[in-house]
């Protein structure tokens, strides 16, 4: 994924929080609940920061010059996959794929 398409997704998903927050407000009752027709959108506009934040991880991760490298990196991003699994905190999330990542690399 290119550097171009991951910042069309950010424009897309600026835009998508934008409509959910100015035009779903305005249809949604006052309750805040929004009628049948647009029911899908607010589920789908939560889904759609996780889904950018792996495709960043993704192309930082496995992207080299538009060739597919896999290196320590990779290895660390699935030890902090592993922990958010694990529902550790964000900053032991971090700290382990860092660790795991330089301890590989201190090994090669």
């Amino acid at each position: 994924m290119s550097w171009e398409a991951i910042l069309v997704l950010v424009a897309g998903s600026y835009g998508a929080k934008l409509f959910g927050t100015v035009v779903l407000a305005r249809v949604g009752g006052t309750d805040g609940a929004v009628d049948g027709r647009l029911a899908w959108f607010p589920a789908m506009v939560a889904l759609i920061p996780p889904a950018l934040f792996a495709a960043l991880i993704a192309v930082q991760t496995l992207d080299h010059g538009g060739t597919l490298r896999l290196d320590a990196r990779v290895v660390g991003v699935a030890a902090g996959a592993v922990a958010v699994w694990r529902k550790l905190p964000f900053v032991v999330v971090v700290l382990l794929a860092m660790a795991v990542t330089a301890a590989i690399r201190w090994q090669t």
